[in-house]
This record gives C-alpha cells, sequence and structure tokens, in this order.
C-alpha cells in the first residue's frame, strides 16, 4: 500500500494564500513530500517557500466557481497527483463534484450537504441548537428591520457566510449598530442569513479535528494568547482538549464528516464550559498541532490514500507558538509606532519575551529560508508606515473564499457544468 511514510507523495494544494496553507506547506515538504499550489495571485503567501516545486495560477473560487473547478480537475488529469488537499473552503467545490475528483486523485471530503451544513454559520448554529450545545445566545434574521428589532449592544453580526471575521460587526452602541447596517446593505449581505449573537466577554479558543468517515482520529486544542490581523490568532498555547471531546465526537458522527473539521469557541470570563462560535470545514493553521506532537496533515494524507489509521494519541498541552507576521500586524493595527514595531521586531529576532519559548508557525526562516521574504517585506513596510497595517493584511484576501453569490452557484449544480 502506498502511504505517506514509504514514499514522496505529489500534493496539490487547493490553495496558496492562507496562513492555513502556508503552514501545510512547511509540515509536507519536511516530510518530504512533492507540493504544487494552486492560487489566483502569483504573488500568494505560499509562493515563497523552498518547498513549493510549482505554482499554478488558477481563477478565483468566489467569482468563478466553476472555472477554478475545470483548472483543477485539468491539472489533476495532466500532472498526475498522489493526493488533493483541500486547504480551505475550496472543498465544497470539490465535494459538489466529489466523484470526478475522486477519479483523478486521492481526497478525503465528506457528503456535499454535511460540508454545505458546516461552511455557514447559520447551519452551524442550528446544528448546535439540535444537539444542545452551547452558543452565545443566537437570533437569525433576514432584513434590516428583522436585524435593528433584534440587536441590542453589545452584541455581534455576522454574515452566514465569512472567514476570518470578514462580514462580523462588534456592536458596542447605536452608533456601531448603524454602520453595521450600512455596510450590510451595502454589501448585499442580506441576501443570505444574517447572526445576532449575545456579546460574551472571555479569551478565544480554538480546536482541530480530523474524522475517518464519521469516527473521531485526532483532536488538537489551543488558546489564543494575542491577536493579529482579522482577530486571527498571533500568538498561542496548546490546551488539553478532552473537555471538548464528546461534542466534537458528536458533530463529526453526525455529519458523517471524513477529513478535517476545526472549531472556535469562547470561555466565558467566569471559566464556564466554553460556547461554540464558529466552524471551520478544513484544517486550519496545523503547525500548533505538530509542534504538540500531533501530525494532522499526515492524518489527512493516509485517509485521502483510501488508509483507515488507529486514532492517534493526545497532543502536549503547554506548547508555545507564533505567527510572526501576525506578531506585527497585530501591533501596528493596535496603535503601534514605528518605534513599536521595531521593538517588537527585535523581540521575535532574538526570542525575548513573550516570545522566549515560543516556535514560529508561519515563516519558519531557519528551516525555509525563502519564507523570510514576506516577513521582512511586511516589517519594513510598517517601520515605514504602521498605518499601512489595515491594507496590508486586506491585500490579496477574498479571491480564494467563498461569498453568498459563490455558495448559490454551487448549490444549483456546479458539477453539472463542466
Amino acid at each position: 500500500m502506498i502511504t505517506p511514510a514509504n514514499r514522496r507523495l505529489r500534493v496539490l494544494l487547493s490553495e496558496g494564500g492562507s496562513t492555513s496553507a502556508r503552514q501545510a506547506i512547511t509540515v509536507l515538504g519536511l516530510a518530504g513530500h512533492h507540493v504544487e499550489i494552486c492560487d489566483p495571485s502569483p504573488l500568494c503567501l505560499g509562493r515563497f517557500s523552498r518547498f513549493v516545486c510549482a505554482v499554478h495560477r488558477c481563477p478565483p473560487l468566489r467569482r468563478n466557481p466553476a472555472g477554478y473547478l475545470g483548472f483543477v480537475t485539468d491539472l489533476l488529469a495532466a500532472r498526475r497527483f498522489d493526493v488533493l488537499l483541500p486547504i480551505h473552503e475550496q472543498g465544497l467545490v470539490f465535494a459538489r463534484a466529489s466523484d470526478r475528483i475522486a477519479s483523478l486523485t486521492g481526497v478525503a471530503l465528506p457528503p456535499y450537504a454535511s460540508y454545505r451544513t458546516a461552511v455557514t454559520k447559520v447551519g452551524f448554529s442550528r446544528l448546535l441548537e439540535s444537539f444542545g450545545l452551547p452558543q452565545p445566545p443566537t437570533r437569525i434574521v433576514t432584513s434590516e428591520a428583522e436585524l435593528r428589532e433584534a440587536a441590542r449592544a453589545p452584541c455581534v453580526i455576522k454574515t452566514s457566510v465569512g472567514t476570518a471575521s470578514r462580514g462580523v460587526w462588534r456592536v458596542m452602541d447605536q452608533a456601531a449598530l448603524d454602520r453595521a447596517v450600512r455596510e450590510l446593505v451595502a454589501a448585499d449581505g442580506f441576501a443570505g442569513e444574517v447572526l445576532v449573537q449575545d456579546f460574551v466577554d472571555g479569551r478565544i479558543e480554538h480546536a482541530q479535528a480530523v474524522f475517518d468517515r464519521g469516527a473521531l482520529l485526532a483532536l488538537h486544542a489551543y488558546r489564543q494568547v494575542a491577536s493579529g490581523a482579522g482577530g486571527g490568532p498571533a500568538r498561542k498555547l496548546s490546551t488539553r482538549s478532552d473537555e471538548i471531546r464528546q461534542d466534537v465526537a458528536a458533530i463529526g458522527a453526525a455529519l458523517r464528516w471524513h477529513g478535517a473539521l476545526s472549531f472556535d469557541l469562547i470561555r466565558p470570563a467566569n471559566d464556564a464550559r466554553p460556547l461554540y462560535i464558529d466552524c471551520n470545514p478544513r484544517l486550519v493553521e496545523p503547525m500548533s498541532a505538530q509542534l504538540a506532537g500531533l501530525d494532522l496533515v499526515d492524518l489527512l494524507l493516509r485517509l485521502s490514500l483510501g488508509e483507515h489509521p488507529p486514532a492517534a494519541a493526545p497532543s502536549r498541552e503547554g506548547v508555545r507558538s507564533h505567527l510572526g507576521m501576525q506578531v506585527l500586524l497585530g501591533c501596528a493595527l493596535g496603535g503601534g509606532t514605528r518605534r513599536d514595531v521595531m521593538q517588537e521586531c527585535a523581540r521575535l529576532m532574538l526570542r525575548q519575551p513573550p516570545h522566549a519559548g515560543s516556535a514560529e508557525e508561519l515563516t519558519p526562516v531557519r528551516q525555509d529560508w525563502f519564507s523570510a521574504v514576506p516577513l521582512a517585506a511586511t516589517a519594513l513596510i510598517l517601520l515605514g508606515q504602521p498605518s499601512r497595517a489595515a491594507a496590508l493584511a486586506a491585500k490579496g484576501w477574498g479571491d480564494h473564499l467563498l461569498d453568498v453569490a459563490a455558495l448559490a452557484r454551487i448549490d444549483q449544480g456546479l458539477g453539472q457544468e463542466l
């Protein structure tokens, strides 16, 4: 049997612009696999790695899902990859055309209906409600009038489709509510359902799971110690996952999930049971688990090849890690001056507190010298003008992600368009 342990696999990543893709590239490259990526941007983050053998510029998923699927299937037919790794929301497109994809390469995908439930915030919220699992008090609305009736500050407003804090508004007063409504209307946000959730003060936690046709194989959890651009974690601390294991196993079993599934939670300030706030039907930033002794990427490769690996041992708690680019962006977005950014650069380089004893997840320069390019560019731009942090974080972001319109086109039978 061909396994990741006894052969150098040819792996195609579905995109190369996200932090999740960049970390998967590192794990795959260090394991000796041949890595190629698809991305609509010629200068995506994943390009800057010595482990990437080729970058294929593809149509953007958000604006042209049929074109994207056609590009990937043609590439798979022409270049004969062992595994397709759906590293972001492209998995929904592949699940829609699962028979065609499976005839071309190894891939681990859940049923389309299950993916469709997990990819939307409304679908996940309803799933939590059906299981009686904890989430912030939630209302679902479909119009501006309903939103204004349901929203009472402090609250959080979310469009049903959105990743990395896109389509999320924290509403602390009437002015913030008015601003959120204006932006929702401008973006046609009421084309889909909108969630209104009570604001809960607490710390953000994350969990990453891998399932074999509904059976939980592995679970890793970590705490977000500091945030960066888009609200994503800049510093992490691995934690025990016993408290949520039963919940996660039940969700995966109900969805008959096959592959990776990740969760965002918030633990209230009184340290009560954490509340589920989001679900990502993919593997999110696998390096924290890797550093804690749990190779989630290898499990996905084995599932993709048709294996049924045994359940993995728990990851270690107390492992500290960080994403240097996110640290610098978070510093600037938090109002940091040039001096602040320079001091943060020095702390990162010298591994001084709060980065002492912490491993770099995103740009591991010592193992992958080419990854220094985006890190150095980020530092230089922010040192020149810290106010450019927001624009820098948003640059090139979005074309590889879903929106309501793309979701509708896929629902209507995308697999039959090609």
